[in-house]
């Protein structure tokens, strides 16, 4: 099998192709080795609305569920089962992808229970637990990037886990993520760890963006306002990525952990399926393409790109100046940037967590159902 072409220039510009989806189904089918053989998909990314999606459809859990039931299992320890065996199982297809790349790839995410994102030490003591459990060097613990995750960021990395900070909306808040992952490799090397086997990506989301400042653009309405629109998520990711520059091609500070065998925090794309009908449904893949960043895809986005994508190598580096244009000028026509990041923060944790929810109750009726059976 051949890879697809605009896959295969997109990963040759330097950007790592990760699907941002699981299931029993598409391992045990085979549909995830054949994407890695036909896709360029080189790391997958879960988290709780994709196991509440997969668990809800089909039959591939009944008879691990019922097994579960009969043991006595109650709800949560249930659903920590089998969403480990699912990323267990991804984390083996994607070995070979995993050594290949030295470690830089071949990676899979699960995420702590998002109830927990605005409590540190909960949050601590599940990732350690969800890395004991899986027990995959591929793994990457998801943990959000919430006041109180960034230190649960820290002292997991201290721990010699790989990191995958998730819900970043903001530079300034990445720029703390940034951080928290120098902060974590200082107390890693300080505790005798290897940092050469400690990876991280920082996910910032990039089409959730567009769609609340759009609609704050539209609210407002005038001429100058309407012309911003589908302008921010780009711009905002441009700058984050000038930002990934100065921390870890320009600063003095991580040089010194290179030297110790540390590697850079790869900015992530994630929330990069188009939201808005009329913007193009490949907007934000074919236009952040950088070295060193991972553009994590929804399938109907990577089968979008595969069959028309573009890969626009000028589409990030250079472009800070004029980013930081854009969004001046959204300020300038009213809208307020700081409440935009801090309204997307809570309701990209509230969403995880109503997922979740929803998983809990249908595993709960799945456990009674199979206990009265």
């Amino acid at each position: 099998m051949t890879q697809n072409e605009k896959l295969a220039e997109l990963s040759a510009a330097g950007v790592s192709v990760w699907l941002d989806d699981l299931s029993r189904d598409l391992i045990g089918s085979g549909d995830l080795a054949t994407l890695i053989d036909t896709k360029s998909v080189v790391g997958v990314t879960t988290n709780p609305s994709i196991f509440q999606a997969a668990l809800s459809k089909g039959t591939s859990y009944d008879a691990q569920v019922n097994e579960l039931a009969a043991r006595g299992a109650d709800v949560d320890a249930t659903i920590r089962t089998v969403t480990t065996d699912d990323v267990r199982n991804a984390c083996d297809v994607l070995k070979p992808v995993h050594e290949a790349s030295d470690g830089v790839d071949g990676r899979v995410s699960i995420e702590v229970d998002p109830r927990l994102a605005h409590d540190t030490d909960a949050t601590v003591a599940q990732a350690i637990e969800l890395w004991k459990i899986v027990d995959r060097p591929n793994l990457l613990i998801k943990i959000p990037a919430t006041k109180a995750g960034l230190p649960a960021i820290t002292r997991v990395l201290a721990e010699g886990i790989s990191v995958n900070v998730t819900l970043i909306f903001s530079v300034e808040r990445y720029k703390e993520v940034m951080d928290a992952y120098l902060d974590g490799l200082d107390a890693a090397a300080q505790a005798g760890h290897d940092l050469s086997g400690i990876h991280s990506v920082a996910s910032f989301f990039v089409s959730r963006v567009d769609t609340e400042i759009d609609k704050r653009l539209d609210a407002i309405g005038t001429p100058e306002a309407l012309e911003l629109r589908g302008k921010a998520g780009l711009a905002n990711a441009r700058l984050a990525y000038q930002a990934y520059q100065e921390v870890f091609e320009v600063e003095s500070r991580f040089p010194d952990l290179l030297a110790q065998g540390a590697r850079p925090q790869r900015a992530l794309w994630a929330s990069t399926g188009t939201k808005n009908a009329d913007y193009p449904d490949t907007l934000y893949v074919s236009e952040l393409v950088a070295p060193n960043t991972v553009n994590t895809m929804p399938g109907k986005t990577m089968d979008a790109f595969a069959d028309h994508g573009w890969v626009n190598t000028g589409s990030i580096v250079g472009l800070a100046q004029e980013s930081q244009a854009t969004f001046d000028a959204i300020t300038a026509a009213g809208v307020d940037l700081t409440d935009v990041f801090a309204l997307l923060e809570a309701e990209g944790v509230q969403k995880f967590e109503d997922a979740w929810n929803e998983l809990l109750t249908a595993t709960t009726d799945q456990l009674a159902a199979a206990t009265k059976g």
